[in-house]
Order: C-alpha cells, then sequence, then structure tokens
C-alpha cells in the first residue's frame, strides 16, 4: 500500500479562526485557509478546492493510463473539476463534482474517446473513493 500524509493546523473559532494546510512532498508548505477562503473567496485555498485539484490531478493520469490501451498518447489533457458544496440536512455536504476535460490525442475516434474517459472517471481512485469511502479516525487530547 502507498500512503500519503497531508496536514492541516488550526486555531480559533469558525469565522475567526487561521489555518493552514502542508503536504508530505512540501507542494504544500503552510497553505492559509479559512473561513473567508471557503465561504468568501478571499486568497488562500479549502478543502473543496484542494479535493477539486486532486480528482482532474487523478483523473487524467488515469485518462492517459487508459489511451495506452488504445494506444494513443495524448499530447495534452486539461481537466476542471468544479467542486458543489451546499447546505443540506442542517449542515454541508459536497453534493457535486463535474469534470470538464479537453484533451489532444492524435488517432482517437470519437467513441474511443469518449468511452475511455468514461472508463477514468469511472475507474479513477479519487471518482471510487468519493463515491464511497471507509474513513477511521484516531483521536488524543492534549492539555
Amino acid at each position: 500500500m502507498i500512503t500519503k500524509t497531508a496536514t492541516a493546523h488550526w486555531s480559533g473559532g469558525l469565522k475567526d479562526g487561521k489555518g493552514t494546510i502542508s503536504t508530505e512532498s512540501g507542494a504544500l508548505n503552510t497553505q492559509p485557509y479559512g473561513f473567508n477562503t471557503r465561504f468568501e473567496d478571499k486568497p488562500g485555498t479549502n478543502p473543496e478546492e484542494l479535493i477539486g485539484a486532486a480528482h482532474a490531478g487523478c483523473f487524467s493520469m488515469a485518462f492517459s493510463m487508459i489511451l495506452g490501451e488504445y494506444d494513443v498518447v495524448a499530447e495534452d489533457i486539461n481537466t476542471k473539476a468544479s467542486v458543489g458544496l451546499e447546505e443540506k440536512d442542517g449542515g454541508f455536504a459536497i453534493t457535486t463534482i463535474h469534470l470538464d476535460m479537453t484533451a489532444k490525442i492524435p488517432g482517437i475516434s470519437e467513441e474511443d474517446f469518449q468511452k475511455a474517459a468514461q472508463t477514468a472517471k469511472e475507474n479513477c481512485p479519487l471518482s471510487k473513493v468519493l463515491a464511497a469511502a471507509e474513513i477511521t479516525m484516531d483521536a488524543k487530547l492534549t492539555q
């Protein structure tokens, strides 16, 4: 099993608090996030944006892999993931994720292109985990 890690730090209340997000690779290093970056379009990141980036990246890689089964290689794959967050059942929930992909792939038919895209959408690991995942947790209180 491959395990990747990311960390989040938060101080303060929901609306006045501030946080940072970091990744094991260092691609994100104490990147700021908070209520204002999530709900008020202020500079910084937010969990939904990060899920969108991860899903777009995962889908693009999966699509590239599937194209190999058709003996073609993409010159370009560009994927945008739009993650919808809305109030639901007394809280907030991610209710939609829309992938919008354009690609330049010499030698593939429209039919094979569509089949490969659908296969990638259904089988990329992020699509699978966002559909249903076992979430486990350890929680420790320090004083």
